[in-house]
């Protein structure tokens, strides 16, 4: 779960986290659940491997100082365009999360 308050604080937004308990399609849910500001940190969570609930105050006077809104203003969209065009070796997003082929390169021959 180290991945999640980095999102909360690239993004500038509250997270709330779920996850599923029990055996799902092969893999195992481990039910732990999280609220994070939008600063990363972390509100409530649990780390119970059963079915949980979490709840926290979320504090919206945090959002428009937070860091990741701030950064929004310095975008630029005109390079968003390499991000729409399909270079050829999409995956269905169940087949790429389960693929065990490297990734490709946009300089390594497909």
């Amino acid at each position: 779960m180290r991945w999640l308050p980095a999102r909360a604080h690239d993004n500038g937004v509250f997270i709330l986290f779920s996850n599923g308990v029990g055996e799902d399609d092969g893999e195992v849910r481990t039910g732990n659940a999280m609220i994070l500001d939008p600063y990363g940190r972390v509100l409530a969570e649990t780390d119970a491997l059963d079915e949980a609930l979490v709840i926290a105050d979320l504090d919206l006077d945090l959002l428009p100082t937070a860091t990741g809104r701030r950064w929004i203003r310095g975008r630029r969209p005109e390079l968003y365009g390499l991000l729409t065009r399909r270079p050829g070796h999409e995956l269905d997003p169940r087949e790429a999360r389960f693929s065990t082929a490297p990734v490709l390169t946009p300089d390594a021959p497909a």
